[in-house]
């Protein structure tokens, strides 16, 4: 079995970050979104993996590399552009060979890996398994339409008026018989060539579509939001660790993990918190479900619920929370001006100004 991970993408949800790095390498728990995607797959016993990249290539390849560090073989498929996961699919073909495969989308989180999902699919093989969640808002998603017999039924990409709450999960197991599908359908109104539709395709055909409903968490990583709340999500479950150097000025509370050559003075840290290595904390409080990224400096500050990233500085400022600070950004407190009020008022005016 193989796997065909999908990591290209604009990330235009995630702008202005997505300007100068990939979406699958922002970092959740400081290690980025698509290793957890390539853990899960070399955890599930796979070892061939492809990555469809687009105008992020060289960022992927430097960060992935040959795979190795995972126990991976890892090859890379360059897409044009972004022209559907249908198109990923049928532009693999060589790689994918006669082949089962997995259909992993790099910006997806799955807590509790993909080795269930896998280990079903293998025993019983159908043509194809999809992989369902209920969500609040499925008009943002794949939906799946399921008949009183639970077989799948109807497939629509982000449609207007949702037949479902279920949500496609960004994960998708095939046999060989998806790329009759995908040579078959034509672009969306999108312009895309849409792996619903090659679901559909295979429904309409009579081959076996089987779903799962998928009762772990599950995230698409794409907006901000998602990703302090998978942050948050991973932080739970951080173990203690105190490897840097921590002040006797300074109070760690719960689980709190500092990495070798950290530096923490005079603060208060209160976890779920990772420090990355090389990071300085002076004066400051960081609050829970904090990660910040190496060297990065924190100094008379109040931080928390946020992704700091490399190099990041945070001088004197208040509160900062559920935000994401980009790579070598600065953030700083703006000097005091005095309070004026500019008015041009006309005849007989009344105006009531506040203390």
């Amino acid at each position: 079995m193989k796997a065909l991970v999908l990591a290209g993408g604009v990330g235009s949800r995630l702008r202005p970050i997505t300007h100068t790095s990939a979406k699958q390498l922002v970092p959740v728990a400081n290690k980025p979104v698509l290793f957890y995607g390539l853990e899960s797959i070399a955890a599930a016993g796979i070892e061939d993996v492809a990555l469809v990249v687009g105008d992020t290539a060289a960022e992927i390849r430097g960060a992935v590399g040959d795979g190795s560090r995972f126990g991976l073989r890892v090859s890379y498929i360059p897409q044009e552009r972004p022209l559907g996961l249908a198109h990923a699919v049928l532009i693999a073909r060589d790689f994918l060979g006669n082949d089962d495969f997995v259909m992993y989308l790099g910006d997806n989180f799955i807590v509790g890996g993909i080795n269930a999902l896998v280990d079903g699919f293998r025993e019983d093989r159908p043509d194809a398994q999809i992989m369902l969640t209920p969500v609040d808002d499925p008009s943002s998603f794949g939906v799946v339409e399921l008949g009183s017999d639970g077989q799948v039924v109807r497939l629509e990409e982000k449609p207007e008026f949702p037949k479902s709450n279920l949500a496609l999960v960004g994960v998708y197991l095939f046999t060989p018989a998806v790329h009759e599908a995908v040579r078959a359908i034509s672009p969306s109104g999108r312009g895309e060539l849409e792996i619903t539709d090659a679901v559909q395709w295979l429904v309409d055909a009579g081959r076996d579509v089987r779903s799962v409903e998928i009762s772990g968490y599950w995230k698409d990583t794409g907006n901000v939001a998602d990703m302090l709340e998978v942050n948050r999500t991973v932080l739970e479950s951080v173990a203690p660790r105190l490897e840097g150097e921590v002040d006797d000025a300074s109070e760690i509370v719960g689980a709190v993990r500092i990495a070798p050559g950290a530096r923490v003075r005079r603060s208060r840290i209160v976890g779920p918190v990772v420090i990355d290595t090389g990071t300085e904390v002076a004066d400051s409080y960081v609050g829970p479900y904090t990660s910040v990224a190496q060297d990065c400096r924190i100094s008379g500050s109040e931080l928390e619920f946020s992704i700091v990233l490399r190099g990041a500085r945070i001088e004197g400022t208040r509160r900062v929370q559920a935000s994401l600070i980009g790579r070598d950004a600065r953030v700083v407190s703006a000097p005091r001006v005095p309070d004026t009020h500019r008015l041009v008022l006309g005849d007989h005016s009344s105006v009531e100004l506040a203390p």
